[in-house]
């Protein structure tokens, strides 16, 4: 997925911007050349080149986030004479990205005249994504009891009688939740589809712990966890015991993608409607253990499955 700055008056022909491993700002992730998504020093040399002529830059449907936006915004403030036109559709600017790229727009010492941001938190890169896509299955030796696992250990259902689980030290033992067996790490993307009242999506460190009715065996409420919450009315993101409020996607889709780039430091839930990724949220950190993907089953008749997409 080239990253292509079009000469006005040349043809329309692209240049592909190269590869690079610098720092640029502090704020800047470095990421391994040919990563699906945008590197964000990529973007800010993109628009610090030194060229004569005019550029039009067309970064549409790039994945690209909030701070990747206002990476963008802080080089075309550092070098305000080059850039005249911006796609950034089908991504994710935020608001701040978005605020900051307007700012640049009404500046006279810039020379932007056109910004595109139509279509934002929307993508079409679904199938770009599964080129990620992993095998996942649940772990038995890790559902509490209350859970049931069914489809060859692929959907995870709460129901109100005690399962006969054996004893097992991964076990969680008092919170509804389930892990899958396989750890993962470098770049993965998996799909899972809730029904009911009330669930979450989740990946965690296998360190978390299993015992007890504190956030430090509960899923998104603690450092070793981060989870999406989601209900028909309430979608919301955790990590730490610290919460982000989500909008409903307007889909009603309840198939949820989850992207991991464990290189870069990031970790994405989409909304999933047909080939359409709608973004929900973007936890950044820096992930020092294989992350394995989880559940938490809230209510009754609720239940989470792992959706086929190899």
């Amino acid at each position: 997925m080239p990253m292509c700055m079009k000469r006005k008056g040349g043809g329309g022909q692209c240049d592909e911007v190269p590869s690079l491993q610098m720092s640029v700002c502090s704020d800047c992730h470095t990421m391994e050349p040919g990563s699906l998504f945008l590197d964000h020093i990529k973007l800010y040399y993109a628009l610090s080149l030194s060229l004569s002529l005019s550029l039009s830059l067309r970064l549409s449907d790039c994945l690209i986030s909030e701070k990747g936006c206002i990476c963008l915004a802080s080089a075309l403030s550092s070098n305000p004479s080059h850039l005249k036109e911006l796609d950034l559709s089908y991504n994710y600017p935020g608001k701040s990205g978005l605020r900051l790229l307007s700012v640049r727009l009404e500046d006279p010492d810039c020379k932007l005249e056109k910004l595109k941001t139509d279509h934002a938190s929307v993508s079409r890169a679904r199938p770009r994504l599964l080129r990620y896509a992993c095998e996942l299955t649940l772990d038995p030796n890790t559902a509490g009891r209350n859970l049931s696992l069914s489809d060859g250990n692929r959907k995870v259902t709460y129901v109100k009688e005690d399962q006969l689980y054996p004893d097992h030290p991964e076990r969680f033992g008092c919170w509804y939740q389930v892990l899958c067996i396989e750890g993962l790490s470098g770049r993965c993307y998996w799909e899972a589809e809730w029904s009911g009242v009330e669930a979450e999506i989740a990946v965690a460190y296998k360190s978390i712990q299993r015992k007890g009715w504190s956030n430090d065996s509960t899923l998104g409420r603690n450092d070793k966890s981060w989870s999406l919450y989601c209900s028909p009315d309430s979608y919301s993101a955790w990590h730490n015991n610290k919460h982000t409020g989500i909008p409903v996607p307007s889909s009603h889709s309840s198939r949820v993608g989850v992207y991991l780039d464990r290189p870069a430091g990031t970790l994405s839930f989409y909304s999933v409607s047909s080939d359409t990724l709608t973004h929900l949220h973007m936890f950044h950190s820096t992930f020092t253990e294989p992350l394995y993907p989880g559940f938490y089953v809230w209510d009754h008749n609720s239940s989470v499955s792992l959706c086929q997409i190899t």
